[in-house]
């Protein structure tokens, strides 16, 4: 009987992203989520007695800004070596062949396969395969599984495997594979990485995500970790999460539709703060709060969106680590406040006038030359994914969205007799 720990998807030194702007934010916890969750990994590894460690790519983010990155993932291994735990991994998008330049040799308990063609390393003792293969650049569009070897009969054979399946939202379709390629290799355990959000894609034979081990932003939600995998006899007898994340974030959905007063969604909003924060078990939490729903207030909390934010954030201080990311208003007017938008009313018409705009540049320098100059002067890494001056069409129908209420709130009257 043995057991080992399958993880994936470390973005060692990756940067959270959410709460740079908050000069009360826990910078710490920011800067060092990554290692602190991985120093968490080695930690339960050791303290499980585990056989080996599976690492299923993207263990960096990309190439090193210097070698610090690589030297302390060295001494982790070094402490797994000396509990006598080998690793075996492979690279994925972020950290293939051609993304890292800068290297250092690894330690002898550790095994990176290779990008050229699938390899098998061998566990003697324990009667284990484990096969895998590297991404050789960061777009692989090929079906790497083809090309893994046939599982040996008297082994307990692993893959390793940096894929994104069938597909996944929010991830490149990369290293696509189906279902019934994995089954034909007559593997007993398929560790795979790449998707970020832990899923058990089948139990006969056992293939799974194990997602992340620190969310990095507001779409990775929820706890993070690894697996721990149980073997006895040739079988599967026990697959068990371990939770590793060390700073968790939270979409936190509040109703205001029973509230009558701003006074009172204040205190949903805490009382929806502190569920939350029970929830996470004593770690930080980062929290974008979504307003949604009917309510009377609709116009008050359109009118008062940035104050109200304010009010919100501090509500979230109040509780100690809670930290909000962002306030999402999705409310809509209840129907005493629907007769104002009647359709032969003149709001209704500047509305469907707003509603009708549509951006026929792609970037807001386009629009306004002014912003091409401010533009000029922000650095590199502010202008790739999420460059704020190249807003997708989600940001501008969301953008169209804000225009109307605002309207609406300021012709209305906004809403002065709520409370």
């Amino acid at each position: 009987m043995f057991s080992f720990i399958h993880a994936a998807d470390i973005h060692l030194d990756s940067p959270l992203k959410g709460l740079e702007n908050y000069p009360d934010a826990p910078v710490d916890q920011i800067r060092l989520a990554a290692r602190r969750a991985f120093d968490n990994l080695i930690e339960t590894a050791i303290d499980e007695k585990v056989a080996f460690l599976l690492l299923a790519g993207d263990l960096y983010d990309g190439d090193w800004k210097d070698f610090n990155t690589g030297i302390y993932f060295i001494s982790r291994m070094g402490r797994l070596r000396e509990a006598g735990i080998p690793v075996f991994m492979v690279s994925g998008n972020h950290d293939a062949a051609s993304q890292i330049t800068r290297s250092l040799k690894l330690p002898d308990n550790v095994t990176l396969f290779g990008h050229r063609i699938a390899g098998t390393a061998h566990i003697e003792h324990l009667g284990v395969a484990v096969h895998g293969q590297s991404f050789s650049s960061r777009s692989v569009m090929d079906d790497l599984v083809r090309n893994y070897p046939q599982g040996e009969p008297a082994l307990f054979n692993i893959g390793l495997l940096h894929t994104s399946l069938n597909g996944r939202p929010g991830h490149e379709p990369y290293a696509p594979c189906t279902l019934d390629t994995l089954r034909s290799k007559g593997y007993e355990y398929w560790a795979l990485g790449h998707v970020h959000q832990r899923e058990v894609i089948c139990r006969d034979p056992w293939v799974v995500f194990s997602g992340n081990i620190q969310g990095r932003h507001i779409r990775e939600t929820g706890p993070k970790g690894c697996t721990l995998v149980s073997v006895d006899e040739g079988m599967v007898t026990a697959v068990v999460e371990r939770e590793l994340d060390v700073l968790r974030w939270a979409i936190c959905r509040v109703n205001p539709g029973f509230c009558g007063t701003l006074d009172a969604l204040c205190d949903h909003v805490r009382d929806a703060f502190d569920t939350e924060r029970a929830k996470a078990d004593g770690r930080p939490l980062a929290v974008r709060l979504i307003v949604e729903g009917t309510t009377p207030l609709h116009n008050r909390l359109h009118e008062r969106q940035l104050q109200l934010s304010e009010e919100f954030r501090a509500i979230a201080a109040n509780l100690g680590d809670v930290w909000l990311e962002k306030v999402v208003l999705k409310t809509r007017r209840s129907a005493e406040r629907r007769e104002i938008l009647s359709d032969d009313s003149p709001l209704h018409s500047l509305l469907r006038s707003v509603e009708e705009l549509r951006f026929e540049h792609s970037d807001l320098a386009g629009l306004v030359p002014e912003f091409e100059k401010l533009r000029s002067k922000l650095p590199p890494e502010l202008l790739g994914e999420g460059d704020p001056f190249q807003p997708g069409e989600e940001e501008l129908v969301s953008l169209r969205e804000e225009i109307k209420e605002l309207l609406v709130a300021t012709i209305a009257g906004g809403g002065r007799h709520e409370n």
